[in-house]
């Protein structure tokens, strides 16, 4: 049966934080990695430390953004997983916090692509970043997001499966048929049905539940 598989990105397709590494290149790189694992340990709001991240931005070139958007990859594994779920019919959507740019920056790296990316933006005027951030998954949470993609393909929710790390992603796991954590915080861990720390880990658990052949 064809399934819609839901990604986060950052810390679980990528073990890249794109914050963190536009902020090395605004010389802010440290308070960007503070600010961050607060929101995945949900000690603030996904949203108060976005638009919090986007601010410390202010003024960077869209020339040193490429710069961080290019060294975005994707984990070892992770195209090869998004490789056999394309192959096994199922539909694959990245729904992230993190911004388009760098996503597809990424995914095209490696020569693959996915059906659905929801992604925010960091605006862009007169060459830099304006400090601002856009997108659905500011304020917007991927359980809406994930319920809409499964609806649109006349799936339920029982026929999807999320997979993710941090407290952002915790509105998809919790309404998921399948909740897989990867690597995740300690606030995320109780709200999972299972746990990996490896895209072959990953691959064992999607064979488990035939989703991908063995």
């Amino acid at each position: 049966m064809d399934m819609l598989i839901a990604f986060d990105f950052d810390g679980t397709l990528s073990d890249s934080e794109m914050t963190v590494l536009l902020g090395a290149q605004q010389g802010v790189g440290e308070e960007m990695e503070s600010i961050t694992e607060r929101a995945m340990n949900d000690e603030i709001s996904y949203a108060a430390s976005l638009r919090r991240r986007a601010r410390l931005l202010e003024g960077l070139t869209e020339a040193k953004a490429r710069e961080a958007y290019d060294e975005v990859e994707l984990r070892p594994g992770a195209a090869d997983v998004l490789r056999a779920l394309d192959t096994a019919g199922h539909t694959v959507a990245i729904l992230t916090g993190g911004f388009t740019d760098g996503v597809q920056a990424a995914l095209d790296r490696e020569g693959v692509s996915v059906d659905h990316l929801i992604a925010n933006d960091l605006p862009v005027e007169n060459g830099a970043l304006t400090g601002e951030v856009e997108g659905p998954l500011i304020e917007g949470t991927k359980d809406d997001a994930l319920a809409d993609l499964a609806s649109s393909l006349d799936l339920t929710l029982e026929d999807t499966i999320a997979v993710g790390d941090g407290a952002n992603d915790l509105p998809m796991l919790k309404v998921a048929g399948l909740a897989v954590g990867y690597e995740p915080k300690s606030a995320v861990r109780p709200h999972c049905d299972v746990t990996v720390s490896s895209m072959d880990g990953l691959q064992s658990v999607l064979a488990e539940h035939d989703v991908l052949s063995v």
